[in-house]
């Protein structure tokens, strides 16, 4: 392949993780809005666009800790070639298109890891994973949801004690405008931890190209056009997700949806300061099914969750298979993939 050739297949890959992310921002819309919307504190045009607005402004508030991770983390750098990233970004672009389809809310983020794991090992084995990156993502699948869960359990009780003896017009009054804020730092944490997992597959294709200047990183104009990507993804919303998240797992109250976010958001925080690729899905999904059983248990649909769960599961087999074929239809098609 001469070199125009090879510019034009970098500048095609570099395009479609940016499809990827803008499918993350459509595909994870209603992490960010699905309870600001079920307790009508917004409508849905003006919650998408809160919701876009803070995405697209998080890299102001975290490091890069995420992108390190997904960019040398999970499978290791050297190994790393066109082919793989085209297997991967296959892998998790078609999980995501199906998922989306039928209103599932799986998590992108592991379809995009799923997608890594499923091409890096197609071509290098398991001497090409880097395990101690994969297993402090696969504790994330576990912790992040059980956190959140806890977390918003916890902010539940805590809110009805200190708001205990003023009236309800007036709690439901104040959390109104309390979930504006939580809203927005959902948004802010989807976006900081999110982005930075597309931020991460175009640098390190860009590190394979030997762009880098030799030493992985992650350049200023990734960092912003992948915040654009999943800020306009999360802009154009993905309503059949909303209505799942919103309202098929538990019925929300201002006071509770507040609790939701902000659980969600704290720890969304927290994996994106160590560098954990979690899901904003399962994270947030955890935090609704805690303020649903603060009620009672009987509050929650657990049938409804059950099936999330199951989504969750298959996500990472079902894209590293898609993303193990789209690295071999890669190979076969040219060989200097």
């Amino acid at each position: 392949m001469d070199l125009g050739g090879a510019g034009l297949l970098l500048i095609s890959l570099v395009g479609v993780a940016l499809l990827f992310d803008f499918l993350n921002g459509l595909h994870d819309a209603a992490n960010s809005i699905a309870t600001v919307v079920s307790t009508r504190v917004l409508s849905p045009r003006v919650a998408v666009a809160w919701a876009a607005f803070f995405n697209f402004i998080a890299f102001l508030f975290f490091g890069l800790h995420v992108a390190t991770t997904v960019g040398k983390g999970i499978i290791a750098a050297d190994i790393v070639s066109d082919a793989v990233i085209f297997g991967a970004l296959g892998g998790a672009i078609s999980w995501n298109i199906i998922t989306w389809l039928a209103g599932i809310p799986s998590s992108s983020s592991h379809a995009l890891i799923g997608g890594l794991l499923g091409a890096g090992m197609t071509k290098a084995g398991f001497e090409g994973v880097v395990w101690s990156g994969v297993l402090k993502t696969m504790a994330g699948i576990v912790v992040s949801p059980s956190l959140g869960f806890v977390l918003a359990l916890v902010l539940v009780f805590i809110v009805s004690w200190v708001f205990v003896k003023v009236t309800p017009a007036f709690a439901d009054a104040t959390f109104r405008k309390l979930q504006l804020f939580s809203a927005a730092l959902f948004s802010l944490g989807h976006g900081g931890n999110d982005a930075q997992k597309t931020m991460g597959i175009i640098a390190v294709l860009l590190y394979s190209h030997g762009l880098l200047g030799g030493e992985f990183h992650v350049p200023f104009w990734v960092v912003i056009t992948c915040q654009a990507a999943l800020g306009l993804g999360t802009l154009l919303g993905g309503w059949r997700i909303v209505h799942t998240m919103g309202s098929k797992i538990t019925r929300l109250s201002p006071q509770q949806g507040f609790c939701a976010e902000t659980g969600g958001a704290i720890t969304i925080f927290l994996a994106t300061h160590i560098g954990v690729p979690i899901s904003t899905t399962h994270t947030i999904t955890g935090a609704i099914v805690g303020v649903g059983a603060s009620r009672r248990m009987s509050a929650v649909r657990w049938g409804v969750a059950g099936r999330i769960v199951w989504a969750w599961i298959i996500t990472l087999p079902a894209s590293g298979v898609i993303a193990a074929g789209f690295y071999l239809l890669a190979r076969l098609l040219d060989r200097t993939f």
